[in-house]
């Protein structure tokens, strides 16, 4: 089954990192990630900018706005996510466990299976 692992964090931390802290953060992800891409089971992995640069269409009475920013009111912002095909839930457990050791922001993992509405293959 395909699980899509979303990640969650305070933007206020992450965004305080300097270069060389972000950089050594992304290194250990990346070390974590590698076993499962490199057995073929890891999809797509996004990081997003913050939500500063975020753009929200809002459908207010029938009509479709445009607005900045997302205008969540949380102490966590989505930060990124991951897709991983997995035997079951407990393995999609483990790998969002690994990455929350490596990860020092704290913060949570959101684990759900995907349901692929396209009927193509999806490339995992």
């Amino acid at each position: 089954m395909l699980y899509a692992i979303l990640c969650y964090a305070s933007e206020d931390v992450v965004c305080s990192w300097s270069k060389e802290q972000d950089d050594e953060v992304m290194a250990k992800l990346l070390n974590v990630q590698d076993k499962y891409a490199k057995a073929g089971r890891l999809g797509p992995v996004a990081r997003l900018l913050p939500t500063t640069a975020a753009t929200t269409l809002r459908k207010v009475k029938g009509e479709s706005m445009v607005l900045d920013g997302p205008f969540a009111e949380t102490k966590e912002q989505f930060l990124g996510f991951y897709t991983l095909e997995c035997q079951d839930l407990d393995e999609a457990v483990e790998f969002a466990r690994e990455l929350s050791e490596v990860n020092p922001s704290g913060g949570s993992y959101e684990i759900r299976p995907v349901s692929v509405f396209n009927p193509t293959k999806v490339a995992v």
